[in-house]
């Protein structure tokens, strides 16, 4: 059957599965296509993460899973055809109300997912391989990543003894699995033209392996850093493939039994030695309209996070921030860029966890209150008074002191964040001058709205700090990453980012006796240019003023 004509069967049977139920279900069916696996307590996850508002029945579960839209694929598991998959990712990213930010979005939960199961002996190690794949090329900053391991498993499966040590010379049933993939997430894989061709040659190997062609098989497939060859054996040894690896995912292997997911309504999962409990919240994306002007959509999201116990009641939300690549600085092509920003680089981020808010006066206090490590603090410093209003008025040393307490308190390693862990985390996947589009508006973030960004709004100037969770989270579900407070972080002051360390630590200078340190994220007195996420500050360690905060990170580990 030709690719249209599977395209259009699959748009049938869509249309079938929608007249036969109701139009909701079709957007259950679309928000479930992006993984490559499914299992019950997975479509219930993206169910209620995404849809809730929505009016999807939870019964729209099992219909969707015992639809023609899915077959299973062992106990508990199961799939959607390739044709299917492409044709409601595609309705779902053409979708006005939902659009490319949705897809991103449900990437990022199915990672979010795939870590819990991690944890457990739900799923084979092949399977959550493939799932996280998945979900990573749907994300800028993840997908290189994602074609780079991808490409180091063709590697190691196509190799003969001599050349990779102790594996078995060529593995034919795991680089049918790997070429599987490939192929099913070939729309997100198009700027990888070898990797597509590579995958394509070794599904061929078994159907027509007398159509490869002998400059196809002494080809160098080039993927990124990553040298790849059609193994010989294959083409011309008689190795085969059995054919029935060839069709759906059933070359996957999986353990049987149920893989559940807990919701927050039982109990959590434990990862780090933390609780981690998915939280949801409301993020946005600002637009231009045709007539000149400016709409903000809103939309949700879904994060997971553990809480600190700090006493008396008070906690201290981290949430959990999943590793990456990203470009760090600002393009030449982004208004009112600063040299400092440049040049822009790409740095590798590892997991890591960040307070959703900067630390608030309240949490302060409590931690205040703690035994002293190296120097005193003040319970009360700020200049804005107010609870849930961010701490202000703190010295860079005092902010350190805050972090050593707490690690002793907790017994994990907190600390301030790194700055290119800090514009990671602020970014969320975006490569806008802003995590909510290409400006700014007041309605979104607290910061000097006399002034404006481009061609964008005019808003308000409040003239002082605000509650933390005043207004829309960014994409990993933190608050404040623009506006209200400047917040410190770990690394010494350098005038621009020659010589900057590529893996996410903290650029500390060997004698830091005269050094400033580096604020990031804007503050309510600063204008909007001042408020991107690549822009830097920098003030003495022992200056303080009402415009200076910080939030707080520790490291997370999933061995």
């Amino acid at each position: 059957m030709s690719a249209t004509a599977e395209l259009e069967r699959a748009s049938h049977a869509i249309d079938r599965f929608v007249r036969e139920f109701q139009p909701v279900y079709g957007l259950l069916a679309q928000h479930v296509a992006l993984p490559l696996v499914l299992t019950p307590e997975l479509v219930n996850f993206i169910r209620n993460r995404f849809l809730r508002a929505d009016g999807v029945p939870w019964v729209a579960e099992v219909d969707l899973l015992l639809s023609d839209l899915c077959r299973p694929a062992g106990f508990e598991l199961y799939v959607m055809s390739s044709a299917v998959r492409s044709h409601l990712l595609r309705k779902l990213e053409q979708d006005e109300r939902f659009g490319r930010q949705r897809l991103e979005a449900i990437a990022r939960s199915l990672m979010t997912y795939n870590h819990y199961l991690s944890r457990t002996n739900g799923l084979s190690a092949p399977l959550l391989q493939a799932q996280q794949w998945a979900a990573m090329v749907y994300l800028q900053p993840q997908r290189e990543a994602a074609v780079r391991e991808i490409a180091a498993e063709f590697a190691q499966h196509g190799a003969t003894v001599s050349e990779v040590g102790p594996f078995p010379p060529i593995q034919p049933a795991e680089l049918a699995r790997l070429a599987q993939i490939v192929q099913e997430l070939a729309p997100e894989l198009q700027e990888y033209g070898d990797l597509l061709e590579y995958a394509r040659l070794i599904t061929q190997v078994r159907a027509q392996p007398q159509a490869i062609r002998t400059e196809d098989w002494q080809k160098t497939y080039q993927v990124l850093d990553t040298e790849l060859h059609l193994p010989t054996e294959l083409v011309l040894g008689g190795v085969g493939i059995e054919a029935s690896l060839l069709h759906g995912l059933q070359p996957f292997e999986f353990e049987t039994g149920m893989v559940e997911f807990v919701e927050s309504s039982e109990e959590p999962a434990e990862n780090d030695g933390v609780v981690l409990e998915s939280f949801e919240f409301e993020t946005a994306q600002i637009r231009q309209v045709e007539a000149g002007g400016w709409d903000i959509e809103r939309r949700h999201g879904s994060a997971q996070q553990f809480v600190e116990e700090l006493g008396d009641g008070t906690g201290l939300d981290m949430v959990f921030v999943p590793g990456g690549k990203f470009e760090m600085g600002s393009p030449d092509d982004e208004p009112e860029n600063r040299n400092s920003e440049k040049p822009q680089h790409e740095v590798e981020v590892s997991p890591f966890y960040l307070g959703k808010y900067p630390v608030t006066q309240a949490q302060w206090r409590a931690v205040a209150a703690l035994p002293q490590v190296e120097r005193a603090l003040k319970p009360e410093s700020s200049h804005f008074k107010g609870a849930n209003r961010p701490v202000e008025s703190i010295l860079w040393d005092d902010a350190v002191e805050f972090c050593r307490r707490l690690s002793r308190h907790s017994g994990r390693d907190y600390r301030l964040p790194s700055e290119a862990e800090w514009e990671y985390a602020c970014r969320a996947g975006t490569t806008t001058p802003f995590y909510f589009g290409d400006t700014l508006s007041s309605e979104l973030a607290n910061y000097d709205g006399r002034d404006t960004y481009g061609e964008g709004p005019e808003g308000e100037y409040r003239k002082q700090t605000t509650d933390v969770d005043s207004f829309p989270a960014n994409g990993f579900g933190l608050y404040d990453m623009h506006g209200n407070v400047w917040e410190w972080c770990a690394d010494d002051w350098h005038s621009n980012y020659k010589g900057a360390p590529n893996d996410g630590t903290a650029w500390v200078d060997e004698n830091r006796t005269k050094t400033r340190r580096v604020l990031r994220g804007g503050s309510w007195f600063i204008n909007p240019r001042g408020c991107r996420s690549a822009v830097r500050n920098n003030d003495a360690p022992g200056v303080a003023g009402s415009v200076s905060g910080f939030r707080v990170a520790c490291a997370a580990s999933f061995a």
